[in-house]
């Protein structure tokens, strides 16, 4: 596929992403080694599948606890050393229960929204000396393709109204702002980079504009 031809398919698919409403398709409880959330399925005609966890009474909705995490095979399940993805949702689970309200969203954008396929075509690429920015964008993709919309829409759907956002991307508030949702704060998740990831945060900090102290 040439890059205008996935720069189309994006569009269209944006486009419908801002169309479609997504649908709570499944709730259950689910005990974790944090203690006790809600799991709750949202999908989407577009096939796509988003998770939200709730902690303890939304309330009024106001200033919830939230993180917004994008998902990432590699780091959250294989535990990858390349990023600092794993951590921090283990972070954000951990500050989420023992605040004892709040939510984790875990929204299907692999690869900052390329796919895991291309993630790991992205990877190839860095091996040979890309950076991350570099990598996606010679794959024919934007530096981060990621859209917030479900997310705003899934957020209301739980009843919330503002959130204090767990995040280091400033970029990020605005995407998760709008439809009758604010952030009220952003809190700091940083996680120590390691020798895997420091060249991956490093360019976050300086290309992506992650606020970031440890590189």
């Amino acid at each position: 596929m040439t890059p205008s031809v996935r720069a189309v398919g994006r569009s269209l698919v944006a486009f419908f992403r801002g169309l479609v409403p997504v649908r709570r398709v499944a709730v259950a409880r689910l005990p974790t080694e944090y203690g006790d959330f809600e799991i709750r399925v949202y999908a989407s005609v577009l096939g796509e599948t988003h998770v939200a966890l709730i902690r303890g009474d939304v309330g009024d909705g106001e200033n919830v606890l939230t993180r917004v995490h994008s998902a990432c095979l590699t780091g959250d399940i294989l535990h990858s050393a390349r990023c600092d993805c794993g951590p921090q949702l283990r972070t954000a689970l951990r500050r989420i229960a023992d605040e004892g309200r709040g939510v984790l969203l875990y929204l299907n954008q692999e690869g900052r929204g390329i796919g895991l396929a291309n993630k790991i075509r992205a990877y190839e690429l860095q091996d040979q000396g890309f950076d991350t920015v570099e990598a996606n964008e010679a794959l024919g993709f934007p530096a981060d393709s990621r859209d917030y919309t479900v997310g705003v829409r899934i957020l209301r759907d739980l009843g919330v109204r503002s959130t204090r956002l767990l995040s280091n991307n400033p970029r990020k508030l605005s995407g998760v702002t709008g439809d009758g949702l604010s952030v009220s704060e952003r809190l700091p998740i940083e996680i120590t980079a390691s020798a895997d990831s420091q060249r991956y945060l490093k360019t976050k900090k300086d290309k992506l504009g992650h606020l970031l102290s440890s590189v």
